[in-house]
């Protein structure tokens, strides 16, 4: 291994290891200022409740350690260790075409990950969700989830493996750009597809059912100029008791799906405040805007990966023996995965500044903030939301405010309503 390779190999430790301790920090964080009930949360949760939400974080934080740490060793034997090498001349040696070769290449990669990950997914589910009271889901039905996912997953790799390697080989010198276009489209067909072929697979979708709910969302959805029919309940409740909303599709297939475990824990005034933070969503434009900044950054990321391929320099530094382009591929991708910690910061804050602008839209909607306040207290407390992340966590994963800073937020607002 050469002082290169061995640098390599360094920064990737160091860059787990920052994310390691980033958990570690936040819960010590947790621990030591999350050992009193926040007044937004005086008489809804209690000391027992609280300890059981740091327990629930706990618990997940420590096995999401030691899966992460089994990848990271799996990832570096493979990389590091001559696997790769050895996996690579074995794909050449089948003498297959192109296409073919790359297609078969990817597809057992994506196999023994999702097979190595299985034993991993089963203790998530039925020992820690099913420990702390949330798994609904039965052994059945999680066999039946995997063996649908392995099924998609093998149609959507077989199809954008042998699209892409073909537009490679038609168009060597501009395949980033077609590649860039294909991949595009798929996108977007996929967003037109999903709600009507893969989603029914899994979940069953219905209209609103309350005539009461139905005519309040109603008023809702005609204040906001959007069609009522979009707004669907979901039966999350055969697989968890975690409760959630949110916003998917594009164009005719846009729609608020509403998991009936929220349906069944909020009151009618709770349920139009969730639904209009959705609503804001939609009417901020959010899935457009990250449409267009994902295809930006995809098309610069295709375009410096054309001229990195271009270049032996990969398979050199990795003592790769049999130059292929898969392998090539392979390599840049886990470069690509040491150098996104910097972009997460910038990913995370865009993402938290959509859902503050979604709560904005919600209050400007419904005028009604003490609603959207109990709404996501028991939002928080049905989920065991951990009340008190470190702001480094934050930082790097959050999607969302920190559910103090949210109730704060609408707090300001009733006060500022009620003193007009």
């Amino acid at each position: 291994m050469n002082a290169y390779l061995v640098l390599v190999l360094c920064i990737y430790i160091l860059k787990e290891t920052f994310e390691y301790a980033v958990q570690y920090f936040n819960l010590r964080y947790m621990k030591k200022v999350g050992i009193f009930v926040p007044p937004e949360f005086e008489g809804i949760v209690d000391e027992a409740l609280l300890k059981k939400t740091g327990d629930y974080e706990t618990e997940k934080t420590h096995f999401s350690f030691f899966s992460s740490i089994l990848s990271n060793v799996a990832t570096i034997i493979f990389i590091f260790c001559g696997l790769l090498n050895i996996y690579n001349s074995w794909i050449a040696s089948l003498n297959l075409p192109f296409i073919i070769s790359g297609w078969l290449f990817f597809l057992i990669l994506s196999y023994g990950g999702e097979f190595l990950s299985v034993p991993f997914r089963w203790y998530n589910t039925f020992k820690i969700e099913n420990k702390y009271g949330f798994n609904t889901t039965t052994l059945r039905l999680w066999a039946s989830d995997f063996i649908k996912t392995l099924f998609i997953s093998t149609v959507m790799i077989s199809l954008m493996a042998c699209a892409g390697f073909w537009l490679i080989q038609w168009s060597p010198l501009y395949w980033w750009f077609w590649i860039w276009g294909f991949l595009f489209l798929f996108s977007i067909c996929m967003m037109y597809l999903s709600p009507y072929v893969i989603e029914p697979l899994f979940n069953k979708f219905t209209p609103i059912e309350n005539d009461a709910l139905k005519e309040r969302i109603r008023e809702l959805t005609d204040k906001a100029g959007i069609r009522a029919s979009r707004i669907l309940r979901i039966d999350a409740s055969k697989r968890s008791k975690h409760t959630n909303a949110y916003f998917t599709g594009i164009g005719k297939t846009k729609r608020i799906v509403l998991y009936d475990t929220l349906l069944e824990t909020m009151n009618h005034s709770e349920i139009i405040a969730v639904l209009a933070h959705e609503i804001g969503h939609w009417k901020k434009k959010h899935m457009l805007k990250t449409i267009i900044a994902f295809e930006v950054v995809s098309f610069i990321a295709l375009y410096c990966s054309f001229k990195i391929l271009q270049s032996d320099a990969l398979l050199t530094l990795f003592h790769i023996r049999t130059n292929t382009l898969f392998a090539k591929i392979i390599i840049l991708a886990f470069l690509a995965d040491i150098l996104s910690l910097s972009f997460m910061p910038c990913v995370s804050y865009l993402m938290r500044r959509h859902e503050m602008q979604a709560d904005r839209a919600s209050y400007e909607l419904t005028r009604d903030p003490e609603s959207m306040i109990s709404a996501l207290v028991k939002l928080s407390k049905e989920n065991l939301t951990n009340l008190y992340p470190h702001p480094l966590y934050v930082t790097l994963y959050y999607s969302h405010p920190p559910i103090l800073g949210r109730l704060r937020y609408f707090r300001k607002l009733l006060e500022k309503d009620i003193g007009r």
